[in-house]
């Protein structure tokens, strides 16, 4: 899947826990995390481009961030940052488990045969893989509308609880953009707006 469908993913668990401020942003971060061990492939793309020696860093992803090891780790890292730190760090576990389910589910390439598998003890050990022969391509309409039913779920969350995605990046726009879809839902249904 893409890193948005897993960011979105992330905050929707961590907003439908109750979650809020910084403990709801590293919950949702954390579900995103896994994918940094993909960065190779912008490293890679660099060095063709540019007309330097090949390099190979892309073929890091799914080994270092996909897996057990790296779950603990970001979890680890959340509870550091956290206010309420073993919620955050349990919060934090889930949504990178929830990276991990939607990648098994979702990111097949073109071709039917390339299907992507988790190594799910790397990179300290091959000996557990988890892998779906019915994964769908990552360009597939499923992860399209898994999103954009994340996205819709997003805004749902956002008016019951009062705190929103625009908290990834600010807690004055997270209050701002909050407010306004609260106050337009109730002018939408007649009400008084919701007490924040």
């Amino acid at each position: 899947m893409h890193v948005v469908t897993h960011l979105l993913a992330g905050w929707c668990a961590g907003a439908a826990t109750r979650r809020t401020g910084r403990d709801l942003a590293l919950a949702a971060w954390a579900g995103a995390a896994p994918d940094l061990d993909g960065v190779g492939l912008i490293v890679d793309a660099a060095t063709r481009r540019l007309g330097m020696a090949e390099t190979d860093w892309y073929s890091w992803h799914h080994v270092y961030g996909h897996g057990l090891p790296a779950a603990l780790a970001i979890a680890g890292l959340v509870a550091v940052a956290a206010k309420h730190k073993l919620r955050a760090a349990l919060a934090a576990f889930l949504t990178v488990h929830l990276h991990l389910l939607g990648d098994i589910v979702g990111s097949r390439g073109a071709d039917p045969r390339d299907v992507w598998e988790i190594s799910y003890l790397s990179p300290f050990s091959d000996a557990l893989h988890v892998a779906w022969r019915g994964q769908w391509q990552v360009v597939g309409w499923q992860n399209t509308t898994i999103t954009a039913a994340l996205f819709a779920l997003s805004l749902v969350l956002t008016v019951r609880y009062g705190t929103s995605l625009a908290g990834l990046v600010s807690a004055r726009a997270d209050r701002a953009v909050a407010d306004t879809l609260r106050a337009r839902w109730a002018q939408l249904r007649g009400r008084p707006r919701p007490a924040a």
